[in-house]
């Protein structure tokens, strides 16, 4: 193969590719430098264009929870390639995958798939929508759900403000209807509540954020959003793309014991290929069309590579013990970050959830988005290419999660905690 560097694969990038990415955070923007340009990926590891090997905890931004490339996920794209890339036409590989889900989480009666996490959430809030005939929606600010242009608000001057554009392109016509409250602030939703008693349809919440670092909702937070939207018959969707078998195999919803309306699910449950979906029970789910007046189609959506891919990583993160090595791996990697942190002196933590993981520049975790946003980012460029010198590939951004795999060894996680500490003190020398 032809020698090449991530400098010259960058620069004939950004000729054809706006930026010379396909989503903007790619772009290392938020770290500065050169994105690394990833020629393969196996297990816990990633190698670039010059043939540089990371221990990744990207993970593809969550769906990796058992590796790259694993066999089982391999074999199973293999042998649905060999008999149709895609039908537009029923396949029992949906229906498989559905039934698995429905399984897994109680409420869900169906499922419709998408290709990807920004349908799903887009099809939950026109079925929430339909079913309640109201307009309004409340989201939190930090929370992402996708790109939809209803979605892409931030907070005006208050929670109490309607939404405002964060994008352009997205006319305020269309947002009008957006409230915006703060994540882990009860009070502001019910002031909105109050504001619009009878106009709100749904309420959507990323019960355990993962774009604005790893939040953890504060306790009854989620219970409260629940009883909330009870009183006042609005629907309550859990965004649980990234949360969704990360922090367990029941999702947020099973580790904090709250039930949702309706689910949107993304990431694992394709095994890496593209895929969403929205589910809950038959009384809602009947509203979309071929039964109901809300219309949702895709011609891509339950394609049977995606669907094979999403059956055999849930196949795997169901065996027993799963989850319980995963979060002691995922403890030990935590527990060994906070101490190089301690060592060397500076403003820095990390915690988790399940399989998700965050750090921060800071010296104690973020609650609020605000908090999120308070942390040195200068001293986390920093530290982000020292880790990356060193071999660990985080995602490159100090408001994103990281997240591990059942791939990663004792050997990974303690080669981690080493270039850590050893980043954390030459951050400390700069202090």
């Amino acid at each position: 193969m032809t020698s090449t560097t991530n400098t010259e694969q960058f620069d004939r990038a950004r000729k054809v590719l706006v930026g010379g990415v396909n989503s903007a955070v790619r772009a290392f923007r938020a770290v500065g430098g050169t994105p690394r340009f990833i020629a393969k990926a196996e297990g816990a590891y990633m190698w670039d264009v010059e043939g540089r090997q990371y221990i990744d905890y990207l993970g593809s931004w969550g769906p990796m929870i058992i590796g790259h490339t694993h066999p089982r996920v391999v074999k199973a794209v293999q042998e649905a390639a060999l008999r149709g890339l895609s039908f537009g036409a029923p396949n029992v590989l949906e229906t498989e995958l559905a039934e698995e889900i429905c399984g897994l989480f109680p409420h869900v009666d169906r499922v419709r798939f998408t290709s990807s996490g920004t349908e799903a959430a887009m099809s939950a809030l026109r079925l929430a929508r339909g079913y309640t005939r109201r307009s309004k929606i409340i989201k939190f600010e930090g929370c992402y759900h996708g790109t939809a242009d209803s979605l892409l608000v931030k907070a005006g001057s208050g929670a109490l403000a309607f939404g405002m554009p964060s994008s352009a392109g997205v006319p305020q016509d269309v947002v009008r209807h957006t409230l915006v409250a703060d994540y882990n602030d009860l009070d502001s939703v019910r002031r909105l509540f109050r504001q619009h008693p009878q106009d709100i349809a749904c309420l959507i919440v990323e019960p355990v954020p993962g774009n604005m670092n790893l939040i953890l909702p504060s306790d009854g937070f989620l219970q409260g959003l629940r009883d909330l939207c009870d009183q006042h018959q609005a629907i309550l969707i859990f965004d649980e793309v990234m949360s969704g078998f990360r922090v367990g195999l029941g999702g947020a919803q099973a580790r904090f014991g709250v039930t949702p309306d309706l689910t949107v699910f993304g990431k694992v449950i394709g095994g890496g290929m593209p895929v969403g979906a929205v589910g809950g029970p038959a009384l809602v789910m009947d509203m979309m069309a071929p039964l109901g007046t809300v219309y949702q189609a895709g011609t891509l959506s339950g394609n049977p590579i995606a669907m094979a891919a999403g059956l055999a990583t849930l196949e795997v993160i169901s065996m027993p013990g799963f989850y319980e090595r995963l979060e002691t791996s995922m403890k030990r990697l935590i527990d060994g970050l906070n101490a190089a942190g301690a060592q060397a002196g500076v403003d820095f933590c990390a915690r988790s959830a399940g399989a998700m993981g965050g750090i921060y520049m800071r010296a104690t975790p973020p609650q609020t988005h605000a908090e999120a946003l308070a942390q040195d980012n200068e001293r986390f460029r920093k530290f982000y290419h020292l880790m990356l010198d060193g071999g660990i590939y985080l995602p490159p951004s100090p408001v994103e999660a990281f997240f591990l795999s059942s791939a990663h060894t004792a050997a990974d996680i303690d080669q981690t905690i080493d270039v850590a500490a050893r980043s954390l003190s030459g951050l400390g020398k700069l202090s």
